[in-house]
């Protein structure tokens, strides 16, 4: 009886915690998430601030990608980190909106501790959150604001992704708009709800300005060829996935020589087996050996003799692209290829970008899976924001093959959910309608950081939105140049509706989540106690 009055904390292992209430667990959850995202908050928009991060590993990362925040900072907190998982997800499925998911859920919360400590129940908050997420997904549905007619025109796809590059490269965001939209089209399948964001890559070549870019039909790897061959035209690609050498036995063994002439003939044995393999490759009309393992200096030596070019590279990754980009089928034995095997390829090339050589597997009549777009800049951190971006517009492309529909951005879709929202609230009775309210007050959050942090006073900003969407004119955004509410689809700047439709989703069901949880139980953590720190120098408790 001693042990059951002295509360769970007594029946636990000696060094665990236990946290309950609404104070300890409720509050304390909501107050951490709320944290977390105001972290990245400041990063949304065009005009978003960068962070600079160290990891555990002294990694140093600039950025105002909210998916790489979340990766490089270590969060401890449990609630914290699913409401970064959420985010996680988000970038997962869609590659786009993951600080919309931060930001919103952090609001949610942040509102959800309001009500609580005005005396609401968190199963009334959690109550309200739910229908009105629910009423949120049906309002989304009748705001459709753009649906392209023609994937394959290359404008109409670099209007649709513009607004998500500005996001991350705003100044740049026609250029690299165009880009990513001809790197995309040219590769676009029959079927386009089968094209993969992995058949699009990315070259980076440091130095030159971001509008030194170009795109290239085929495969561009940043490793030099060996030998002196350094262009073919019209070339039949063999690629060995195992390398090209002479094979080892397994088991070792002794070759006596007993004279001068068995140490010529044995090594004459080795070459002339070697030179027949490469003289079959080559009458396979082969122009081009591709390896993905070592290549023997022998070899190497009868490749070059049989005017044929060589590239080494040692990535399977590297290799399975090259083979996507030119058809061809690695192989895992030394031989002639079959023709069925054979890859092929309209230009390879050695080719010199700022200082950088480079392979260039460039297709310009026939078709091709893969298409590479080369990123010049002059840090390397540019130049990972810069490739950040180009997958978030890769992924809006790939939604926009499933579902073209598109909402109106910079915070116009917010403005108008909020405002309906609100209306709804009224018509329910009961406790619930608080908290809808403040679910639609959660999304004032997008327009009023974008306003922040171009420099506007947010308070006047959304006055003035809510007068425009209270006139009919629903797709009124934030304009940040100007300040004033515009027309999202004048400025074109529009979001996917597939997209946005999922982050509201993830985000609400993260907040219902740790608005459930009431109590927190922490088990003592393992391991022993550290070692004291040596004489001249400390234990690195990494």
């Amino acid at each position: 009886m001693l042990m059951a009055r002295g509360g769970l904390v007594s029946m636990l292992k000696e060094g665990a915690k236990h946290l309950s209430g609404l104070e300890e667990s409720v509050i304390r959850n909501a107050e951490a998430c709320a944290e977390i995202a105001e972290i990245t908050r400041t990063s949304l928009g065009p005009n978003g601030m960068n962070k600079m991060i160290i990891n555990k590993n002294d990694k140093l990362s600039i950025t105002n990608d909210a998916a790489t925040i979340i990766k490089e900072v270590d969060i401890y907190h449990p609630a914290a980190k699913m409401l970064g998982m959420a985010s996680k997800q988000q970038e997962a499925e869609h590659g786009d909106a993951t600080n919309f998911v931060l930001a919103f859920g952090g609001s949610l919360l942040r509102n959800a501790e309001t009500l609580i400590r005005s005396g609401l129940h968190p199963n009334d908050v959690v109550s309200g959150y739910e229908k009105a997420g629910a009423k949120a997904q049906e309002i989304l549905e009748t705001l459709t604001a753009y649906k392209p007619d023609d994937l394959t025109d290359v404008n109409q796809v670099a209007y649709c992704i513009k607004a998500v590059i500005a996001s991350k490269q705003y100044g740049y965001e026609t250029f690299l708009s165009n880009l990513i939209a001809r790197a995309t089209v040219m590769i676009l399948p029959k079927n386009p709800k089968s094209f993969s964001v992995e058949n699009v890559r990315v070259c980076k070549v440091l130095g030159g300005g971001v509008t030194d870019s170009k795109v290239v039909k085929g495969f561009v790897t940043a490793r030099s060829l060996s030998g002196t061959i350094k262009h073919v035209t019209s070339a039949k690609i063999a690629v060995f996935a195992a390398g090209v050498d002479l094979t080892k036995t397994e088991t070792k063994g002794n070759v006596t020589f007993k004279s001068a002439k068995d140490l010529l003939d044995y090594t004459r044995g080795e070459e002339q087996n070697m030179e027949d393999i490469i003289k079959a490759i080559s009458e396979t009309g082969v122009k081009v050996i591709i390896s993905g393992s070592v290549v023997g200096e022998l070899a190497t030596h009868y490749i070059e003799r049989y005017k044929m070019m060589l590239l080494k590279t040692p990535s399977k990754f590297e290799l399975m692209r090259i083979c996507r980009a030119t058809g061809a089928t690695p192989l895992v034995r030394l031989g002639a290829p079959t023709p069925e095997e054979l890859g092929y390829c309209d230009v390879v090339s050695e080719e010199e970008i700022g200082s950088t050589k480079v392979t260039i597997f460039r297709q310009d009549q026939e078709d091709t899976q893969v298409s590479t777009i080369v990123v010049r800049a002059s840090t390397r951190n540019r130049l990972d924001d810069i490739e950040r971006a180009i997958d978030d517009g890769v992924n809006v492309f790939k939604g926009l093959c499933k579902d073209p529909r598109l909402v109106a951005g910079a915070g116009a879709v917010e403005i108008e959910l909020a405002r309906q929202l609100d209306s709804f609230g009224d018509t329910i009775s009961g406790l619930d309608q608080y908290a809808i309210k403040k679910y639609a007050e959660a999304f004032e959050v997008i327009p009023k950081t974008i306003a922040e942090t171009s420099g506007f006073n947010a308070t006047e900003l959304l006055f003035n939105l809510y007068a425009a969407h209270q006139q009919g004119k629903k797709h009124e955004g934030v304009n940040v140049e100007s300040g004033d509410a515009t027309s999202a689809l004048d400025m074109g700047v529009l979001d996917h509706q597939v997209t946005k439709a999922s982050a509201i989703k993830l985000a609400t069901d993260a907040a219902v989540t740790i608005l459930r949880i009431d109590q927190i139980i922490m088990a003592k953590e393992a391991g022993g106690p550290s070692l004291p720190a040596q004489a001249g120098g400390s234990r690195d408790t990494d």
